[in-house]
């Protein structure tokens, strides 16, 4: 219930992983495994899970979530010139 699927989240830092992905990557919640593992892949094109016992991210606000589409939709440019 806390990570619907389709949730917009943001990684503030990554416990022990071989290949991290780097702080303020933003993701998308693609599931949460009966574990509490959170699915979600990555901006970046990665998939990667996250385990809240041991990474600290957060969910975005709705209005950063408005800002990013904002942005997909008229280019980050002109969002910033508005």
């Amino acid at each position: 219930n806390t990570y619907p699927v389709g949730t917009r989240i943001e990684l503030e830092r990554m416990g022990d992983d071989y290949d991290p992905i780097l702080p303020g990557m933003r993701g998308t919640v693609l599931s949460v495994d009966d574990l509490g593992s959170v699915q979600a892949v990555w901006d970046n094109g990665r998939f990667l899970a996250l385990l809240p016992e041991c990474d600290k991210f957060r969910k975005l606000t709705s209005d950063e979530v408005l800002k990013e589409n904002l942005t997909k939709d008229i280019g980050e440019e002109q969002y910033e010139q508005r």
